[in-house]
């Protein structure tokens, strides 16, 4: 079960053979935010992508009482070491492809996982979560190019502004670590974690091509 409304995160985990149930948390991130701040004082954009990534597959899991597996995810670009999730408007979107052109950042994607199968299927119960981080490099784009892919609306909907599955391909010029990852969801980590509840990958895959 998938607890984001991503398009892009459920697009990869089908390409890989895996067709989960997507239900979308209802979680004030903000607040997700502030709790886990006055808990455990200042994070790091890292850690604010796991925060949220944990409590939006845990509102999922525990308040639907799903009885399977349930993943959350949520990403954050770390640029001039602030961190950066959806613009808020256009402005502030065509303001930060101006600061990040030519440039490079980091984009974190949390995941989490919470396993509420029944013990008789091997549930474990477990609750765990990493954070998957990967470099990006931005291309030197014009002003006129910026101004034209803010207004396709692209960079308001995803978070860092831009994409590499979408209309912002060919504004990455290069990456550092799993390219999965700045779509959204990176399947090495999310292997690794149902390994450690000792679920292998081609348990989850209902999809076989031949």
């Amino acid at each position: 079960m998938l607890a984001s409304a991503s398009p892009a995160r459920l697009n990869t985990l089908q390409h890989a053979g895996v067709e989960p149930t997507v239900v979308v948390s209802d979680v004030d991130e903000d607040a997700a935010v502030a709790e886990a701040l006055e808990r455990y004082g200042p994070l790091e954009p890292a850690q604010v992508a796991l925060v949220l990534a944990r409590a939006k597959a845990e509102a999922v899991a525990f308040g639907e009482r799903v009885g399977d597996l349930v993943l959350g995810c949520d990403s954050v670009l770390e640029f001039d070491g602030q961190m950066h999730g959806k613009p808020a408007d256009a402005d502030e979107a065509r303001a930060r492809w101006r600061r990040m052109r030519g440039r490079h950042g980091v984009l974190h994607t949390g995941h989490w996982l919470v396993d509420q199968r029944p013990v008789e299927r091997g549930g474990s119960q477990a609750t765990l979560g990493a954070t998957a981080s990967t470099k990006v490099y931005f291309a030197k784009l014009t002003d006129e190019e910026i101004d034209a892919y803010v207004a396709t609306g692209e960079p308001l909907r995803v978070a860092g502004a831009f994409t590499i599955d979408g209309l912002g391909g060919p504004f990455v010029t290069g990456l550092e670590g799993d390219h999965h990852n700045v779509v959204g969801i990176s399947l090495p980590l999310l292997r690794e974690l149902l390994i450690d509840i000792g679920v292998n990958w081609f348990d989850v895959v209902t999809v076989h091509q031949r």
